[in-house]
């Protein structure tokens, strides 16, 4: 419904709803709140507050968590977002390694497995995620059906348009036609897909070392390399979602005409772990070789692997030199595989890109390491997750969410000592400096 001027008219249930969705969202962020307090913060007077809150209390979206203390007057009765009225999960789709986790909708993680990922088939590999979801929910105590989203990362390139994942060659078959209707049909509730890196970045935004920062991006080195880019606090993944896939740029070593290197990108080829490995090859190195024991052996004082290190380091400043002066961010956070090293690699990509580059961003290794993927897609399924339970009708009748037994006790004791509680821990390492 709408006037002449084409703006939509106010009505009481239309007001109502925002009303109650303000509310929500105060006690979300600011929680626990009384109701003399959301009015103050929010501008409503305490009888729409006391409406919007009764309400919400009647869909179990908040309840009552005790009395304020210490204050003049009486005390009131505080409230905070039920933890139980919605659930989501986060799933990182690696070539090594599967990490998956389940959270409430206040984003306290209640459950988490780490399995070997089965990356023979996509078929295989699908399978895999479908089991361990519904596991997690069992770990949590509650049906399936109460997820309100998952969201999973993966390498390569969502293209939302025709639901299919590009560029992803270390995970045979995901790039196939059909994959994205696959996994949703083995999931059974709202899926969202997006690239690992992009999740990392995302990641460190909610709980690293982009917090605070507005203006960062992400350097994945591993098994590839790829840039998360995060602008003015967003996410930008580009015209066609493939902002960041830097593994492309024309530096490095090789031949970028060269059709190996055009497949796979020639900074991927001379700077991802493979490279790390031809580097100390190319130096002398001798026996068998992956990225991890060539910088386990820089660590114990081998001078050919420092040497080795010290390449892969200028190797790295060099598309940083191409990256800063495009984006110009404040931070770059280092992260994957390879980036765990930034004890051997810090000192000398920044003194590589000093002279390189008058740009100067401070260069961080990763605060959440393996688990960075898995940070950004439980925060993205939260956000997702929170629109469509905080978007249903506070008026209408809904099923009451699952109660569980001292929050979630219960759930802790059937897990077998598979449970964690958040922070999500450190997960087991992957091997060779690669995802």
């Amino acid at each position: 419904m709408s006037d002449q001027s084409g703006f939509a008219l106010g009505t009481p249930s239309f007001l109502r709803s925002m009303n109650e969705r303000t509310v929500l969202e105060l006690i979300r962020r600011r929680g626990p709140l009384s109701r003399a307090q959301v009015s103050r913060d929010s501008g409503l007077s305490k009888p729409t507050v006391s409406l919007a809150l009764s309400s919400l209390l009647a869909a179990s979206l908040v309840h009552e968590v005790g009395r304020s203390t210490g204050g003049r007057g009486p005390s009131a009765v505080l409230y905070e977002i039920n933890p139980s009225a919605g659930w989501v999960v986060g799933i990182d789709v690696g070539r090594r390694w599967l990490r998956a986790a389940i959270a409430d909708i206040a984003g306290t993680i209640v459950a988490r497995r780490d399995e070997r990922a089965k990356v023979r088939s996509a078929q295989t590999l699908i399978g895999q995620i479908g089991r361990v979801a519904h596991s997690l929910a069992g770990d949590a105590g509650i049906r399936w059906k109460q997820v309100s989203h998952a969201t999973i990362g993966s390498p390569g390139v969502f293209d939302p348009v025709r639901g299919l994942v590009q560029m992803a060659p270390n995970l045979p078959g995901w790039g196939r036609h059909g994959i994205v209707e696959a996994v949703r049909d083995e999931l059974g509730t709202n899926v969202s897909f997006e690239n690992d890196v992009n999740l990392a970045a995302l990641g460190e935004r909610a709980r690293g070392h982009g917090r605070d920062v507005t203006d960062f991006v992400f350097l994945w080195i591993g098994t590839g390399v790829a840039l998360g880019i995060v602008l003015g606090g967003v996410l930008y993944r580009g015209a066609r979602g493939a902002a960041g896939e830097i593994g492309y740029l024309p530096i490095g070593t090789g031949d970028p005409h060269d059709p190996g290197n055009r497949r796979r990108g020639a900074f991927e080829e001379s700077a991802a772990a493979a490279g790390i490995v031809r580097i100390a090859r190319d130096l002398g190195v001798q026996g068998p070789l992956t990225a991890e024991r060539v910088f386990a052996a820089a660590r114990r004082g081998d001078g050919t692997a420092r040497r080795a290190v010290e390449e892969e380091a200028r190797r790295v400043a060099l598309g940083l030199a191409a990256i800063v002066p495009v984006l110009d961010p404040e931070v770059v956070i280092l992260g994957g595989g390879v980036g765990r090293s930034g004890d051997l690699l810090l000192a000398p990509i920044e003194r590589e890109l000093h002279a390189l580059s008058p740009f100067r961003p401070r260069v961080l290794v990763s605060a959440l390491g393996d688990d960075a993927v898995l940070h950004g897609a439980i925060a993205t399924a939260l956000e997702a997750g929170r629109r469509e339970v905080f978007a249903r009708p506070a008026t209408s009748q809904r099923p009451q969410p699952l109660k569980l037994a001292g929050r979630h006790s219960a759930a802790v004791a059937r897990n077998r000592g598979r449970t964690r509680i958040a922070p999500i821990p450190a997960a087991t390492p992957a091997s060779g400096g690669t995802r």
